[in-house]
């Protein structure tokens, strides 16, 4: 019986060796080819985080007007100032979101490309122009926004984003896992090495340790935006229940263009909706001071932009989102006679709907202000740093001409393993994609030598 119980601990023993062995083989390899896409989101991610700072900052003579008693001018008055100085078609109007501030008028010129014209909406001065920055305020942002997606360079790569992602969270689980106190080795909770590559190991270790939790809030909370996670997301809160609400659309056409096609201010949960279309496709449409009348009567957030029909069957649409997510909005508004077709707010979507706008906001660094901002910002610099520390880690272990991948011995994949990756892989299919492959390539390796 002795020597039995003896057999049965020396087996748990080889396979929590073996599993042990095996994450942190993975998760050095997953960590080698994620690093890359890690720190382009956590340099981006940072910067993003201040656009509105930023954007003050280099057209501060743009966004930026004397504060008056006066009062400002009608919506009308502005976007005919605006079209005089810069003629074309009127795309949205947002007005000033506080004193101080000047209002912004989309206008899309002959060649089609947008500009954003800004207005003192007290004087009615003409100000200046911007090349459209979208939800971003400006070309830089823009710039910094494509960026952190990789939009500008396709399909693929966006797929590279998402999975860089998924991989985020699994990494930060195995790092815990590896770093996790076993017998009496304990997990470090500060830098103890003074110098070489056992440094680099603490400050990678110690670094995650205090910002796990915010680096998986960051990766899970950001994935609602990505192409295929966020879209299976997106149905599955529908198809339960706690999405969307049914009843909103059933009483008026729609289009087939959806709303985050148009709109810069578009919430998460919206981005897929059809635009709705008026209901009639003749007559005179209603003025703009009226529409703006009936949104604000609403008590819409300021900070709002307003989108103009760009055809006779299209719609006056309002929308916001500000930094507290309760008081996010969307109003559509029939172009011909001004009634409210669609009005929705976080209070009517479902508990997923609602959860998703929730991270939103705060990956974003809106909802708690400028505390959101640096909690975050640290954040970005910790995965920065735990990049650094992981490369320089490699390169000094690494032997000459050799990757210097960690060995796991005899080839064979721990059934914990296998589990965990089956688990991950149903959570996120790109992630279990990628470890075929990397479990493919692993058997390749394996029976090369085995040959050899």
């Amino acid at each position: 019986m002795t020597d039995i119980s003896l057999s049965a601990a020396a087996k748990a023993r080889a396979d929590s060796s073996a599993l042990y062995r095996a994450i942190w083989r993975w998760h050095f390899i997953a960590g080698l080819l994620v690093i890359p896409f890690v720190l382009l989101l956590a340099t981006t991610g940072g910067i993003y985080l201040f656009k509105d700072e930023i954007n003050d900052l280099l057209h501060r003579d743009l966004r930026i007007v004397p504060v008056t008693q006066s009062a400002q001018l009608p919506a009308s008055a502005i976007v005919s100032a605006a079209l005089t100085n810069y003629p074309g078609t009127l795309k949205s109007y947002l007005p000033a979101p506080a004193p101080g501030r000047s209002t912004e008028v989309k206008i899309e010129n002959e060649e089609g490309i947008t500009q954003s014209v800004y207005v003192d909406p007290t004087r009615g001065t003409v100000l200046g122009a911007l090349g459209d920055g979208g939800a971003a305020g400006s070309p830089e942002m823009q710039l910094v926004r494509q960026l952190h997606s990789l939009a500008y360079f396709g399909w693929l790569p966006q797929r590279f984003v998402e999975l860089a992602a998924g991989w985020m969270v699994l990494l930060t689980a195995s790092g815990i896992y590896l770093w996790w106190p076993r017998g009496k080795r304990a997990g470090t909770f500060t830098v103890k090495a003074a110098r070489g590559r056992p440094w680099w190991r603490d400050i990678h270790a110690v670094t995650g340790i205090y910002t796990a939790g915010f680096i998986l809030f960051l990766a899970m909370s950001g994935l609602p935006w990505s192409g295929y996670w966020g879209a299976k997301f997106y149905d599955l809160a529908y198809q339960v229940g706690l999405g969307m609400p049914d009843g909103y659309w059933f009483s008026y056409p729609t289009s087939t263009v959806p709303v985050g096609a148009v709109l810069d201010k578009t919430p998460w949960i919206m981005e897929r909706q059809p635009m709705p279309l008026s209901t009639a496709s003749d007559g005179t449409p209603a003025g703009l001071d009226q529409v703006v009348a009936t949104v604000e009567a609403l008590g819409i957030a300021p900070g709002y932009g307003l989108d103009v029909p760009s055809d006779p069957e299209g719609v006056f649409t309002a929308s916001v989102y500000p930094d507290d997510v309760r008081r996010e909005r969307v109003i559509h508004l029939d172009q011909y006679s001004g009634k409210v077709l669609f009005d929705m707010g976080v209070a009517d979507l479902g508990a997923l709907g609602a959860a998703a706008e929730l991270g939103v906001s705060l990956h974003t660094g809106q909802y708690f202000g400028v505390v959101n901002q640096i909690a975050l910002l640290l954040a970005c610099l910790a995965m920065i740093v735990m990049c650094i520390a992981a490369v320089t880690m490699w390169w000094k272990r690494r032997p000459s001409g050799s990757l210097g991948t960690p060995r796991v011995g005899a080839w064979r994949v721990p059934t914990g393993l296998i589990l965990l990756g089956a688990a991950a892989g149903l959570f996120f299919p790109l992630v279990g994609l990628s470890m075929l492959v990397m479990a493919a390539i692993e058997w390749v390796i394996a029976r090369r030598q085995t040959v050899a």
